[in-house]
């Protein structure tokens, strides 16, 4: 049973496994170590793929869909997935006036790392001029198209926010 306390969870931009295989791999030892909350957070990601379709134009010219096949589902789409499912979890814990459940931190071991307060700091200063923006505000769209999903819109606009007051 010391398996158990060794095995980690989650998945990284930088490991060379897709998202999907490490889902997988993830599911099995879980199940194997008797994790429940792991085990039941990535079955919940895993029966959310058939909401990840294709638009496809059928013979008779109307506009379908069909469900990605397994190959052509990409981290971006579970880790969209995966993003709709903490909001929802996090509004139910609101509800429930709780702050945190283990099927919450299973789901966000999977998440990409986020890019901190000082990251987005040193970025904006060595790659953003400001006096190219009639508003500092109006740089948002630049640093957020940087970062990606790896920042929060509300953390990149408090540091704006507090190098216009400098």
């Amino acid at each position: 049973m010391t398996d158990k306390q060794t095995a980690t969870y989650g998945w990284s931009q930088d490991s060379n496994l897709s998202l999907q295989v490490k889902l997988k791999e993830d599911l099995k030892v879980a199940m194997r170590n008797k994790d429940h909350a792991v085990r039941d957070a990535i079955r919940m990601v895993i029966s959310e793929f058939p909401k990840l379709t294709v638009p496809i134009t059928l013979e008779s010219g109307k506009k379908s869909f069909r469900v990605k096949k397994s190959d052509e589902i990409t981290d971006e789409d579970i880790l969209g997935l995966i993003g709709g499912l903490i909001k929802s979890e996090k509004s139910v814990l609101e509800l429930k006036k709780e702050s945190e459940s283990e099927y919450l931190r299973a789901l966000e071991s999977y998440l990409p790392r986020m890019a901190g307060r000082e990251e987005i700091t040193a970025w904006v200063q060595e790659n953003i001029d400001f006096s190219a923006y009639k508003s500092p505000m109006q740089a948002m769209g630049t640093i957020m198209k940087h970062f990606g999903k790896t920042a929060d819109g509300n953390l990149v606009k408090s540091v704006l926010q507090e190098m216009i007051k400098k």
